[in-house]
């Protein structure tokens, strides 16, 4: 019987290393600063799909059936839109899924060539009105996201930071902008999640 040679308890140590430090190395670099990237000719061309009328539509239309809800009525609405994601049961997430704002948004997510990652459009409390996939929660008021944009002023733009994501390999950051009415006003916000590797590759960076 031969004996075992620590040698090859060292190659295999050495080997085991390397590929360890070969796939951390295999993450990309984040191009560019999200604010670089997300400019204003990306922000402008967002803005333009964002007049379509099914937008103001929708988002003024729930902001009127909302507009008596209080703030434990928008608890107990986020607390079961987080319950239905547990469940075959979702009355609620499938209504907002189904709206033709959410269908609006998921063609304009598919027709981005990967440019998009999700979005979704809130409400003048926060509460989603449409969007492209399903959300962790129906009421985002509590974020930056909607506390940056909407209580600001109707153009306020606010761009979080880089987030880099694993499955797809590729960074990722949130652009939130107020949502404005056809008279200037602010009715909601949108939230677009922007994948900053392919904006990068657009720009030739």
């Amino acid at each position: 019987m031969k004996q075992f040679n620590p040698r090859y308890l060292a190659v295999a140590a050495g080997l085991a290393s390397l590929l360890v430090t070969g796939a951390a190395s295999a993450k990309q670099d984040l191009p560019a600063s999200p604010q670089q990237l997300i400019d204003a000719k990306v922000i402008e061309g967002i803005r333009e799909w964002l007049a379509s009328p099914v937008v103001e539509i929708s988002v003024m239309g729930q902001n009127k059936r909302n507009a008596n809800m209080t703030q434990a009525d928008i608890d107990t609405a986020d607390k079961e839109w987080r319950t239905e994601r547990e469940s075959e049961d979702q009355p609620i997430i499938a209504a907002v899924l189904t709206n033709p704002l959410s269908g609006y948004l998921t063609q304009i997510q598919a027709r981005s060539g990967g440019l998009y990652s999700e979005i979704f459009v809130m409400d003048a409390h926060g509460l989603n009105v449409g969007q492209s996939s399903i959300t962790s929660d129906f009421w985002q008021g509590d974020e930056a996201k909607f506390q940056k944009t909407y209580p600001v002023g109707a153009s306020a733009v606010f761009i979080d930071e880089a987030e880099y994501n694993e499955d797809a390999d590729n960074w990722r950051a949130q652009l939130n902008m107020t949502l404005a009415d056809h008279t200037g006003q602010p009715m909601g916000a949108v939230t677009v999640e922007v994948n900053l590797t392919e904006l990068a590759r657009r720009k030739g960076l």
